[in-house]
């Protein structure tokens, strides 16, 4: 019933809110809805804050449930359409209205993404989008993998763009379904036939854009962990750039569309024509300043004296060779006069004092029969022999008479 007021009999505050809350606790349980915005969790905490708005009206409400009750449900990503069983409640002290979950469902592409949510996190556990396990992109691979729908504007694109960068590669199609119920299986097969292939170096995997439901083979698990088992590198290119299957997160290249995988599978002709001649000219002018490096080197090395004239050591040392040799000359005839004029000297010491000296002077030397010299008169007698020693000569002579 509406309460009667004026500004000279007003209702209290608290009888309104009262009535208020009595009037919306008899709305009871509803399912609604809506769009979920918001998620938010809280460490510890028993309640998780949501936030749903209308898909079409500007409108949004809080809503609290239990994490049991939002686990149930997937969890929902952030973006879901989902339907709530809802109680709004109102708090009287604070005049706040909230409204209370207690089973949550998700729909349309939310159930979708959450199931995808859910297979990504069990692949991502088990380490197949760990980058250490992806391979590198050969640099200029001779046959190409296409799996593709046949006919497709896909199909086009990769073997156009790849035909106008590098004529010389060649592309093998392996074609496929690549949506509706027979596409994991048809691609999964197509993918092994060319992984089994030794002259297949890349596997394309590409399809054009679509909804997330032409694009759910891309991301079933089966066909994800052929992909994770393949040897030979696998570049995905689904979709457009907005679009983002499982199959990009464990492939080992992705490209953003199949035009795109052509030029990241393959280089542009020209382009490495320039690079390379880019590279030559750096090798050439190298090389010229390495040349010119030595030959400065080798010219600096010549133009040291010792190399410009290389006689001018043994010249100088010739010349202080020959100038020892007239020291040594010098100085041996100056010991040889030295000692000539000591032997002068001692021979005539020797003159001196030899009894040839005296018989040069007159004198003669006596010697009796026997050798001895005489000094006596008493030494010999009539008739014996005497030899006289003379400076030039001997005589003998016969005693005749002595005298004392």
């Amino acid at each position: 019933m509406p309460m009667d007021s004026s500004p000279e009999n007003p209702q209290p505050l608290r009888r309104v809110a009262q009535g208020v809350e009595q009037w919306i606790a008899r709305l009871g349980w509803i399912w609604v809805e809506g769009q979920l915005i918001e998620v938010n969790r809280r460490s510890g905490s028993a309640t998780v804050f949501l936030t749903l708005r209308d898909k079409l009206g500007e409108v949004s409400v809080s809503v609290t449930t239990s994490p049991q009750a939002l686990d149930a449900a997937g969890p929902p990503p952030e973006g879901a359409t989902v339907v709530a069983h809802l109680r709004p409640r109102y708090f009287l002290r604070s005049g706040r209205l909230s409204f209370h979950c207690d089973e949550l469902r998700i729909v349309g592409e939310g159930m979708l993404l959450a199931r995808l949510e859910q297979t990504k996190r069990m692949l991502q556990a088990e380490g197949l989008f760990d980058p250490r396990r992806k391979q590198r992109l050969p640099f200029l691979p001779k046959v190409i993998g296409l799996v593709t729908a046949p006919g497709s504007a896909a199909e086009r694109d990769v073997l156009e763009n790849v035909a106008r960068r590098w004529p010389a590669a060649v592309v093998r199609t392996a074609p496929a379904v690549v949506q509706g119920p027979q596409a994991v299986e048809q691609l999964m097969a197509a993918l092994q036939r060319l992984d089994a292939d030794p002259e297949v170096e890349v596997i394309v995997m590409a399809r054009g854009g679509g909804s997330l439901e032409d694009l759910l083979p891309f991301s079933n698990e089966s066909l994800v962990r052929a992909v994770a088992a393949c040897r030979t590198p696998v570049v995905s290119a689904i979709g457009h750039e907005v679009d983002s299957p499982i199959l990009d997160l464990v492939a080992d290249v992705r490209a953003s569309t199949p035009t795109d995988a052509a030029k990241l599978v393959v280089p542009e002709a020209a382009q490495e024509i320039r690079t390379l001649g880019q590279v030559r000219d750096r090798l050439r002018r190298a090389i010229g300043h390495r040349v010119q490096r030595e030959l400065d080197t080798l010219a600096a090395v010549r133009s040291r004296p010792v190399l410009q004239a290389p006689t001018t050591t043994v010249t100088i040392h010739a010349e202080q060779v020959a100038q020892l040799r007239e020291r040594l000359r010098r100085s041996a005839n100056q010991r040889v006069a030295a000692e000539d004029t000591a032997v002068h000297h001692l021979l005539a010491r020797c003159r001196a004092l030899s009894p040839r000296a005296t018989l040069e002077r007159g004198y003669a030397l006596a010697l009796a029969p026997d050798g001895h010299a005489l000094t006596s008169a008493d030494q010999v007698g009539p008739g014996d022999h005497v030899r006289l020693h003379l400076a030039e000569g001997q005589l003998t002579t016969v005693v005749t008479s002595e005298e004392p």
